[in-house]
């Protein structure tokens, strides 16, 4: 395997650092698999499944989105996307990286996976951008969430106005993700939900560019464009053609513990989508990529896409 980076220069400006890992040279590539990675966390912890991409003959992509990882360069500047319309600018960042991979390999298919945040914002990239991809993945997702996305967009929007778009918010930290060890007491850590894999929630917890309280500024785009995901116009946009592949643990309190990725599944067979797969995992957390059980993950992963190249 080789790894490798690049970087560039999103539309409004901000430097966009990307993660990059190819077969060796004498392996035939036969196509191009491209992550966006989850709220709080970096690419990097992407590079396992990479390497099993790799040796099935992927070329792999991963940016650190805005506010993350190496993008943002330093622990202080992490959580905060931009001046206006982040979660927006976010997706438009996945799909110029996308444009740059297309441009380079303009003969190979293009799969898309995001996970929690991640698949969020790929949720809204195959509404804008579908037709793009050979197949789109999302990990550690959910469905519509109604009412309370309302009530977390105006809480966002008076913390922001109260404390200003680039301070951390606590309050919005705690509505979001307060609850989610609820399920898994007595708790070691904070971030038991992630996965039962206790090495893995270690390597999370000590790692200084995740697990960052993020700013109302964050919150507000966040929750603003989720608001644009579930908005039926726009779901009514995703190609119909476009194979879709949904997995999660049935124990994450992102999916509701099976029951917001299950509406997610129906949604997307309700507005006509011809292809679309649900595998949820008996006992699995938020992070399936880091499960205990991960191994068959992504086997399920690669099988799934192998399966999409014909």
């Amino acid at each position: 395997m080789v790894s490798g980076n690049l970087d560039f220069k999103s539309e409004e400006g901000t430097k966009i650092f990307v993660y990059v890992w190819k077969p060796d040279e004498n392996v035939k590539v036969k196509g191009i698999v491209q992550f966006a990675h989850g709220m709080a966390e970096t690419a990097n912890r992407y590079e396992r499944f990479a390497e099993v991409l790799v040796k099935e003959g992927f070329i792999v992509y991963a940016n650190d989105h805005r506010g993350h990882g190496k993008t943002a360069g330093d622990p202080a500047k992490l959580g905060y996307l931009a001046d206006k319309d982040g979660f927006d600018w976010l997706v438009k960042d996945i799909h110029q990286l996308s444009m740059i991979i297309k441009q380079e390999y303009p003969d190979l298919p293009l799969f898309l996976l995001g996970h929690s945040m991640g698949s969020f914002a790929v949720q809204r990239y195959i509404m804008l951008y579908g037709n793009d991809l050979k197949g789109a993945i999302l990990s550690g997702s959910n469905g519509k969430q109604g009412i309370m996305l309302g009530v977390a967009r105006l809480l966002a929007g008076k913390e922001v106005k109260k404390h200003g778009r680039k301070t951390a918010s606590e309050k919005m930290n705690q509505m979001f993700f307060g609850s989610y060890n609820n399920k898994f007491k007595p708790n070691r850590t904070e971030f038991d939900w992630l996965t039962r894999d206790k090495e893995e929630v270690d390597k999370y917890v000590n790692d200084p560019f995740c697990g960052t309280v993020f700013t109302g500024g964050f919150f507000y785009d966040f929750t603003s464009g989720l608001k644009d995901v579930e908005n039926k116009e726009n779901l009514s946009l995703i190609p119909k053609k476009l194979p879709i592949f949904i997995f999660s643990g049935d124990k994450d309190p992102v999916g509701k513990y099976g029951k917001g990725v299950t509406k997610l599944y129906n949604t997307y067979k309700k507005y006509g989508i011809k292809d679309v797969t649900l595998k949820l995992y008996p006992g699995g957390r938020h992070e399936m990529l880091n499960e205990i059980n991960r191994d068959e993950v992504m086997k399920d992963a690669v099988d799934w896409i192998n399966h999409h190249m014909r």
